[in-house]
């Protein structure tokens, strides 16, 4: 494994950074000024969408983007240092069309979706016209385990007829949300619930509903932590929402599958945008101690202080090096199902545990201020503590790790005796062969 930036790589990271300073650091104040005024997106957007793409820093994720298509294949590994720097301002994403869920939707499409799905969804998506959302989680059943899901799609001849509850649907209240994928209960009839007899991960589709089909209700963006994303977490009601049979992604029955599928480079994406913002965090604090002064000393010249900043540096290389290796292994392809779970899986774990206790540690140097909205450590935090339970809680994660850990112990059992020490085996005589 070398984790040594590519020449391709780390041309595209300096011109994204370049772009960045030039470009969305100055417009910065001004995005935060138009989404006080609720006039979001900010009207200039669009522009540095288009500059961006001209740029040749448009569609950095997708592995397997095509010739035709627009955009800028990258390896997961090549991706990483390019998310991770977009990480720093929140809305940097977007212009570069690397937006989550964006991201893993086009990534369904581009491996699931059939000619008619990609000339309608897939490349809008790719050209940065509209924005989606996938809606997987409930009110009413711990999501967590996605066999609780309770919104049902049923056949009815020609149609498929989705009803049911989803809430923190990120991306739902973008004015350019135009597609949603939703994640449904298949029901043979409106007597079923659910597929009798089958197993419980084969009971699931994936339906992809225009925004504005009859019985999509927005019922409400859901503020995370008294904080109110423009884009949204919302809760969405489905109400006899009727679409074509055609738009069913992928197979019936599959959508848990799938939507497994989407998970590793999405949680490599979110993982390095994470690390983005701890590592800011970082610097504003370094630079903090270094100039404010307490007690007749700078905060730098405190032992605690420094013990601060040490640990923050040794927890962000640490979580950097796990989710680099994650996307090595993505991109190798070779890794065993059960490893590259466990490994997504602890990323995540890792990246939600070092964003709080980073961001925390800069919100303490900073004191009042940081609580305030002139540094973004406030947000970064308030994402953080989120992401402990957004795309499955910690304890699911960790429960995902353990397992594969204890099925490596099971395969191996009694292997490890050998480096015992016990009083038997110190009066036995060692056998040569």
């Amino acid at each position: 494994m070398n984790f040594e930036h590519t020449p391709r790589a780390q041309a595209l990271l300096h011109a994204l950074e370049a772009f960045m300073q030039r470009y969305l650091l100055p417009h910065n104040p001004a995005w935060h000024r138009s989404v006080q005024d609720k006039v979001y997106p900010p009207p200039f957007l669009e522009d540095l969408k288009t500059l961006a793409r001209e740029e040749g820093l448009w569609n950095l994720f997708l592995p397997s983007l095509a010739k035709d298509e627009p955009g800028t294949a990258l390896s997961h590994l090549d991706y990483a240092p390019l998310a991770e720097a977009m990480g720093r301002l929140p809305w940097a994403a977007e212009v570069f069309n690397c937006s989550a869920p964006d991201t893993g939707n086009m990534e369904l499409l581009h491996r699931f979706a059939t000619p008619a799905q990609r000339t309608q969804w897939l490349m809008p998506l790719l050209e940065g016209r509209i924005r989606s959302a996938f809606a997987m989680s409930e009110p009413d059943v711990a999501s967590s385990d996605p066999t609780n899901l309770q919104t049902t799609v049923r056949r009815d001849g020609d149609e498929l007829v989705l009803n049911g509850r989803k809430w923190f649907i990120t991306g739902a209240a973008h004015p350019h949300c135009k597609l949603l994928i939703v994640m449904c209960r298949n029901a043979e009839s409106p007597a079923e619930t659910n597929d009798h007899g089958k197993p419980q991960h084969h009971q699931h589709s994936l339906v992809l509903v225009p925004m504005d089909t009859p019985g999509v209700q927005v019922v409400r963006n859901i503020p995370v932590m008294h904080h109110t994303a423009p884009e949204g977490h919302c809760e969405i009601l489905l109400r006899h929402v009727r679409v074509p049979a055609a738009a069913l992604l992928g197979v019936w029955g599959e959508g848990f599958a799938m939507a497994q599928a989407r998970l590793g480079p999405g949680r490599v994406h979110h993982c390095m945008r994470t690390i983005g913002q701890c590592e800011l965090a970082l610097e504003l604090a370094s630079e903090r101690t270094l100039e404010r002064q307490a007690f007749g000393k700078y905060l730098s010249d405190f032992a605690n202080v420094q013990d601060w900043i040490a640990e923050s540096r040794i927890e962000i290389d640490q979580a950097r090096l796990l989710v680099l290796q994650t996307a090595w292994l993505l991109d190798q392809g070779t890794a065993e199902a059960g490893q590259l779970r466990a490994q997504v899986a602890a990323i995540k774990v890792v990246a939600a545990r070092l964003q709080t206790r980073v961001v925390d540690r800069a919100m303490q140097a900073f004191g009042a201020m940081g609580l305030s909205p002139d540094t973004p450590l406030a947000y970064f935090w308030s994402w953080g503590r989120a992401l402990h339970l957004m795309d499955g809680p910690d304890e699911v994660h960790l429960r995902t790790v353990a397992r594969q850990e204890l099925a490596r112990a099971q395969a191996r059992m009694g292997a490890s005796a050998a480096y015992f020490t016990t009083p038997e085996q110190l009066q036995a005589e060692p056998r040569l062969r």
